[in-house]
């Protein structure tokens, strides 16, 4: 078993790679001039002016830029967050239109408050109790004195995020403290609903993608992110106390549950169990696919590029023998660069294809939600501020200086993790 201290820093992070996930289900990219100053190694180039667009992107619904609630040291504060919490995913969040990123913080912020709250009482659903009070607050429009109950408070209003996405992500969290367990594979997925499928709700929300077959496509890439985070997180997972595999497909293979759990080794049952889950993971990102290929082609570069960063988590986990329980996979910084640049290529001979079909049974309520607020919006979305090959440019630049400042931190400091773990 792990000690408290290791503990902690397997939950933070697990923690920032569900967090990350909302960052990278945005399709949009967008202006980072007004973005917070960064090192010389991470510079990156400036964009090009706004550009008008006449596509059918332009009929979805997008709010207003009004601030009600919060202020500029209030947003602030939420950048902060991201900035000091994820090093990785504040990066990728300068990808967000200006309009979007900020109530993109609002989103971290509440989600890396929740998770603090609920690791800081050491496990206790009172914490739970509590975050659900805030968040009446903040749905009845007079938010707690917070800089992230404010700033959420604006996101919520604005963008019209139904409550219960909020709900049910915290929801996931109960079940955490709890010590749920999952006996199939739709145990599994009201799991990743919550956790996963619920935050790729809120940011279809955000990016004004709110017909049903989007909002169900962003659910399914939820859902298959967060399989690919337990597929790849079994032995981490295992040393906290926690399982999500399936345990009738453990069982199935041969692996009594309890038994393994009180005893975590890499075995052929188990890699079987992997396996599986992994090839449902692409089954999901397939259906993915339908919408992402049904966006406007400004917006598919960035959703390609997320949906293949963490596929390819899956991908190297197999070449590696599926031994996710002795060690963790990760991407290098050179083929994450190149997964970018594919996906940029890819995007720009993509067509409009058929919607992939209904939601998930587990993600449904999701998708309803979602759709059931769009009447309250009036405005379009926010407008791409660069071209396709601008972001060839930008992408080259940004992951030569991410590399640069890499191989920097890895000679003056043997206590930093290696930025493609991060």
């Amino acid at each position: 078993m792990l000690t408290p201290d290791e503990r902690q820093k397997v939950d933070a992070e697990r923690r920032d790679d569900r967090e990350g996930a909302a960052l990278s289900l945005a399709p949009t990219r967008g202006s980072i001039s007004s973005a917070p100053q960064l090192s010389p190694a991470l510079a990156v180039p400036a964009s090009s002016p706004p550009r008008a667009s006449s596509s059918p992107w332009s009929q979805m619904q997008c709010p207003s830029d009004r601030r009600a609630f919060a202020q500029p040291a209030d947003s602030a504060a939420c950048r902060e967050m991201i900035r000091t919490g994820s090093r990785s995913f504040f990066l990728a969040s300068l990808l967000l239109p200006e309009a979007v990123r900020e109530a993109a913080y609002a989103l971290y912020g509440f989600c890396r408050l929740s998770d603090d709250a609920v690791d800081v009482e050491g496990g206790q659903s009172s914490a739970v109790k509590r975050l659900r009070v805030r968040l009446d607050r903040i749905y009845a429009a007079d938010p707690a004195s917070e800089p992230v109950d404010r700033a959420l408070a604006d996101a919520v209003a604005r963008f019209a995020i139904p409550r219960v996405l909020m709900d049910s992500l915290l929801e996931g969290l109960e079940w955490d403290v709890s010590g749920r367990t999952y006996e199939t594979l739709s145990e599994v997925h009201d799991y990743a609903a919550r956790v996963a499928g619920s935050v790729g709700a809120m940011m279809a929300a955000l990016m004004g993608a709110r017909s049903p077959d989007l909002v169900a496509r962003a659910c399914d890439l939820g859902v298959a992110m967060q399989l690919t985070n337990i597929a790849r997180d079994v032995g981490e997972d295992a040393r906290i106390g926690r399982l999500y595999l399936p345990r009738a497909w453990l069982r199935e293979a041969g692996v009594d549950p309890e038994a393994w759990l009180a005893e975590p080794v890499y075995c052929a049952g188990v890699a079987a169990v992997v396996a599986r889950l992994l090839r449902h993971a692409d089954s999901l990102y397939r259906r993915a696919d339908a919408g992402i290929a049904n966006l406007d082609p400004a917006f598919r570069p960035a959703i390609f590029a997320a949906r293949g960063l963490y596929a390819e988590i899956g991908v190297q986990l197999a070449a590696r023998g599926l031994d996710s329980v002795s060690r963790r996979t990760a991407v290098s910084l050179g083929r994450k660069a190149w997964l970018v640049l594919r996906a940029i290529r890819s995007a720009s001979s993509q067509e409009t294809v058929s919607p992939a079909g209904a939601p998930l049974a587990e993600t449904r309520f999701l998708v309803d939600a979602v759709v059931a607020e769009t009447g309250r919006l009036s405005e379009g979305p926010p407008k791409r501020r660069r071209s396709a090959p601008d972001d060839v440019v930008w992408l080259i630049e940004l992951f030569a200086n991410l590399e640069a400042r890499s191989r920097t931190q890895s000679s003056t400091s043997s206590s930093v993790r290696p930025l493609s773990q991060t």
